[in-house]
């Protein structure tokens, strides 16, 4: 039903629609993927074209190695496709946006450090399009995490849950997958999902039954909803198709709907959300979760 009202790519107000995937790495050739590029950047050069601060990131940025490398991985290709895969190209699967882009950021880590790295250069992205009225920069609406700490008390990791705000005042909303593990977040802890921040949506893996699958996290102040990550189809390198489970493909699934909001949202919305990015996004947060099944 939402796909009759939009299917991804661009906005009302003629922004072009980018989900930050936070992961361990990217097959950037398979063909049912559409991944941003960032043209203000010749590749290769040793040179910093654009001036945004990063040398060489016209695929995205490596922040295991701080460099624009991008090497190839399972998980953050299938995570990319559930958000993004093509869709109605005759080929493969589709993903929940069907012609959106998604920033690859090599960067999930248990480590503080690294995982601002990789948050940083989303942020900055969004911030110079905020800044250039989209001279510059990307429409980075959501970031992707499919990784984190289990048991992980937010009071260890204040830098790390911080910079949700940061994210979230330039307009952009965070996507964050629980434990696989059956334990209860509220009591048990669980990074990034028990970060407090209003603009941090934390996801739980669902059942094709539309239950809880049995060894995912749960945590009634903590998980604002499950998403389906059970047996998900979705790309793989070297151009394949596979099934994996875990909150790690419910997330994307949320990121991917965060998407295809901001392609459907009308063009009243869409100006009132840049006038004011933060409380913008908020905004789709409450419509998005407005919009869950409340299951006992």
């Amino acid at each position: 039903q939402a796909w009759d009202l939009a299917t991804g790519g661009v906005t009302a107000t003629g922004d072009t629609i980018v989900l930050a995937i936070v992961d361990n790495g990217f097959d950037l050739n398979h063909v049912d993927l559409y991944y941003w590029k960032n043209w203000g950047e010749i590749p290769g050069n040793g040179i910093d074209d654009d001036g945004n601060g990063y040398i060489d990131d016209f695929h995205g940025w490596n922040a295991y190695n701080n460099n624009g490398n991008i090497t190839s991985s399972q998980h953050g290709t299938h995570v990319s496709g559930i958000a993004a895969a093509r869709g109605n190209n005759g080929v493969g699967v589709a993903g929940v946006n069907w012609n959106t882009q998604v920033m690859p950021i090599q960067g999930s880590s248990g480590t503080e450090s690294v995982v601002l790295i990789a948050y940083n250069y989303a942020l900055k992205a969004r911030k110079l399009y905020n800044q250039t009225n989209g001279a510059q920069g990307a429409f980075v609406v959501a970031t992707n995490a499919s990784f984190g700490v289990d048991f992980g008390q937010p009071a260890n990791f204040p830098l790390w849950c911080a910079m949700y705000d940061s994210l979230g005042v330039q307009g952009i909303l965070s996507m964050g997958a629980t434990a696989n593990r059956n334990i209860n977040v509220d009591l048990q802890g669980d990074i990034p999902t028990a970060c407090p921040s209003e603009w941090l949506i934390s996801v739980t893996n669902t059942t094709n039954q539309d239950q809880r699958n049995s060894g995912a996290a749960y945590g009634l102040t903590t998980i604002d909803l499950g998403a389906p990550g059970t047996s998900v189809l979705n790309t793989v390198p070297g151009g394949g198709y596979s099934s994996l489970t875990g909150t790690s493909m419910a997330t994307p699934h949320v990121t991917g709907a965060v998407g295809v909001m901001f392609a459907a949202a009308q063009q009243s919305i869409m100006q009132a959300y840049k006038a004011n990015p933060g409380q913008g996004a908020l905004l789709f947060k409450q419509l998005l979760l407005d919009a869950t099944d409340p299951i006992p």
